[in-house]
C-alpha cells in the first residue's frame, strides 16, 4: 500500500476505483509514531482531480453494485470479516505504531469492528422492508430499503480499525458505494482494511480511499455525487461538516465529542467503583469517546483520594508495544501540551493537584508523548480545565 525504496518515509496512496495509486500531490502530511517521534509514512494531501476520480469511481460503481443481490454482497462480508480475523495481529501492530494505544487496546479496536462486519453479513434480514394490510378502508402501506447511492465517512485518530469498520462495511452491503478519508494521524490501519477488502472480493469503485485535512472534508461536504456522510471526531469539526454537508442537502450523521461524568454515591461499593474510574478515565490514555473526565462524588472526594491515586500511580505507562503497558502516549506533541495547559490552568484556578503525571519519563523513549495518570480536586463549574 505503500512504495519507497529510499530512506525517506514511504507515502500512502490513495484507492482509486480498484487500484491504489500514488498520489500526484506536492503537499504531504508526516504520520508519526507517538511514541518515538519516528516518522512512519507520509500522506498526501490529495487533490481536487484526485478526489473528483476517487467519487466518480464510486458513482460509475454504483448501479451495478446496487443491482447486485443482496445475497452476493453479504457472501462478501463473510469473506471479509475471515481475512480481517487472519490480519489482526497485523492490524493491531500497525495501530500501536501510528496510534500509540496498547497491542491489548489495538486488538480490541479491530475486533469491536469486526463485529460490526459480523452483522452486516446479515443484511438479507436487516434490509428487509414493512408492509401493513388494510390500514384504511383499501389502503395498505409499505416500505422499501433502498441504498442512497455514493457515500462518504470522515474518521479520527484514535480507533483507526474500528470507526472506518463502522461506516464503510454496512454501507456497501446495503448497496451503496463509498468514498473514505481516514485520519491523517493514523491511516496504516485503513489501508491495510481496503486491501482485505479488495481481497474479500468487493469490486472496482466500491470502496475508494481519499487522504487530506481541511480541503477533502469541505470537498467530501460539498460534492453533489455524494448523498450521505458519516463521521466522527470533536464537536467543531462535526458543527461544520453537519452544517455543510447538510446545506448541500446531504443525509449526514456526526458522532461528537462528549462530557463523560460519573456520580458516586456514598454508598457505592469501594473496590468496583474505583477500578471502574480508574478504566473508565485512564484508558487508551483518555483517548476515547466514552473516556471519563468528571468523577462528581456525593458528600465529597476525599474519602476515595488516597485509594484512588495509589491505584492510578500503580498504572504502568510505556510504549504501546510494552508488554507490561496499561496506557501508551497521547497521539501527538500537541495533544500532550494542551493537556499539560489544561491540568496547569486548573491548579492555577484553584483546583488541588491530587496527582500530577505531566513530568513522567519512560526510559528509551524520553521523546514520547506520554502523560502519567493525573487527578485534579475541587474542580469548579467555571474553570477551563472543566469546560473544555
Amino acid at each position: 500500500l505503500t512504495e519507497g525504496t529510499s530512506p525517506s518515509p514511504p507515502r500512502v496512496r490513495l484507492l482509486i476505483g480498484s487500484d491504489f495509486v500514488e498520489s500526484k500531490a506536492t503537499e504531504h502530511v508526516d504520520v508519526t509514531n507517538p511514541a518515538t517521534q519516528e516518522v512512519v509514512s507520509r500522506i498526501p494531501l490529495t487533490t481536487a482531480d484526485e478526489f473528483r476520480a476517487a467519487v466518480d469511481a464510486a458513482r460509475t460503481a454504483f448501479p451495478g453494485w446496487r443491482s447486485t443481490p443482496v445475497t452476493a454482497r453479504q457472501r462478501i462480508m463473510f469473506k471479509y470479516q475471515e481475512l480481517i480475523r487472519a490480519n489482526m495481529d497485523k492490524l493491531a501492530e500497525n495501530i500501536t505504531t501510528e496510534q500509540g494505544k496498547t497491542l491489548k487496546d489495538a486488538w480490541g479496536d479491530v475486533f469491536r469492528g469486526l463485529e460490526v462486519v459480523e452483522h452486516a453479513c446479515g443484511m438479507g434480514s436487516l434490509q428487509m422492508g414493512e408492509y401493513v394490510s388494510n390500514v384504511s378502508h383499501g389502503i395498505d402501506t409499505f416500505s422499501i430499503r433502498e441504498p442512497l447511492g455514493v457515500c462518504a465517512g470522515i474518521c479520527p485518530f484514535n480507533f483507526p480499525a474500528m470507526i472506518p469498520l463502522w461506516m464503510f462495511p454496512i454501507a456497501v452491503t446495503c448497496g451503496n458505494t463509498f468514498v473514505l478519508k481516514p485520519s491523517e494521524k493514523d491511516p496504516g490501519a485503513a489501508m491495510m482494511l481496503a486491501e482485505l477488502a479488495m481481497e474479500a472480493g468487493l469490486p472496482k469503485g466500491v470502496l475508494n480511499i481519499v487522504h487530506g485535512t481541511h480541503d477533502v472534508v469541505n470537498n467530501i461536504c460539498d460534492d453533489e455525487a455524494i448523498k450521505a456522510v458519516s463521521f466522527v471526531g470533536s464537536n467543531t469539526a462535526g458543527m461544520h461538516i453537519y452544517s455543510r454537508a447538510s446545506a448541500s442537502g446531504k443525509r449526514v450523521q456526526c458522532n461528537m465529542g462528549a462530557k463523560n461524568h460519573a456520580i458516586i454515591l456514598p454508598d457505592a461499593d469501594r473496590d468496583a467503583t474505583l477500578n471502574a474510574l480508574i478504566a473508565a478515565g485512564f484508558g487508551a490514555a483518555g483517548q476515547r469517546c466514552m473516556a471519563l473526565s468528571t468523577a462528581v462524588f456525593v458528600g465529597g472526594s476525599e474519602p476515595w483520594e488516597d485509594e484512588l491515586v495509589k491505584r492510578a500511580s500503580s498504572l504502568v505507562v510505556n510504549t504501546g508495544t510494552a508488554n507490561d503497558a496499561d496506557l501508551g502516549p497521547v497521539i501527538s506533541r500537541q495533544a500532550k501540551d494542551r493537556i499539560c495547559k489544561l491540568v496547569q490552568s486548573g491548579a492555577d484556578s484553584g483546583a488541588r493537584l491530587v496527582l500530577d503525571g505531566r513530568e513522567i519519563v519512560v526510559p528509551q523513549f524520553e521523546d514520547g508523548n506520554f502523560i502519567g495518570p493525573t487527578v485534579l480536586a475541587d474542580v469548579k463549574g467555571d474553570m477551563k480545565c472543566y469546560q473544555v
